[in-house]
């Protein structure tokens, strides 16, 4: 009997040893709850449709697992994945959090709640169209002068976005321009704006802004064309 306990005596001492460090982690360690911010994914985004609803950046997670796991646990990696594949058409689609739609959460550790528990998405067909170039102006010309002539390049920028945020674009507005120092014709180089988060250009929205100022007669104004308004 005790020669058969001896046997192999330093395999089971090794055998116990880690069924020991086992029970440590998974039942002997205390039990900790912790919260973890986690942005959000998506994978298989349709071609042809675009999320038109606001949708959180991002979710709050309460985790527990052994206190041996979280010490040693990467917040900042993990992400709430949803899956678009199933989504074919326009339309609201829900989307629940749920243990297997997040990534790198450890073994040993469970999900208790997320905040918020789902997610509402809203889409739409993705669009585009072409809209005009406003300028800006950040002050008037010199005293004495007046624009007489005003011409971007392009004229028109395409957008792309949801339908129904696109129709509602008008027109994009340059970055503002100070008149207050020129004098005859002068050329800038200026960026585009979309104030709709949700609208993005098709291309760059660098544009380029020529205007001419002349001085203005006594009693008038000079020049053909008229005078430009400046715009604020």
């Amino acid at each position: 009997m005790i020669r058969a306990l001896l046997n192999n005596l330093g395999w089971k001492l090794l055998a116990l040893g880690i069924a020991l460090a086992l029970w440590l982690i998974f039942v002997g360690s205390p039990e900790l709850l912790t919260s973890v911010i986690a942005h959000i994914q998506y994978q298989n985004v349709p071609a042809d449709l675009e999320m038109s609803s606001e949708a959180p950046e991002r979710i709050y997670l309460e985790v527990q697992g052994p206190a041996t796991r979280m010490r040693n646990f990467d917040a900042s990696r993990t992400a709430v994945v949803f899956d678009l594949s199933g989504v074919h058409r326009p339309g609201d689609y829900t989307f629940p959090v749920n243990p297997s739609n997040i990534v790198d959460l450890p073994a040993g550790m469970e999900l208790v709640r997320a905040v918020p528990g789902q997610v509402r998405l809203h889409f739409e067909p993705r669009v585009s169209a072409e809209v005009p170039v406003r300028v800006r102006f950040s002050s008037p010309p010199p005293e004495g002068y007046h624009v007489v002539k005003e011409e971007v390049s392009p004229p028109r920028l395409t957008i792309i976005g949801p339908e129904s945020r696109v129709r509602q674009v008008g027109y994009v507005e340059s970055d503002s321009i100070d008149l207050s120092h020129v004098i005859g014709e002068a050329q800038f180089r200026v960026h585009a704006f979309i104030p709709d988060p949700q609208v993005r250009f098709a291309s760059s929205s660098e544009v380029e802004v020529f205007v001419r100022l002349e001085k203005t007669a006594q009693g008038g104004v000079a020049g053909h064309e008229g005078a430009a308004t400046v715009r604020h």
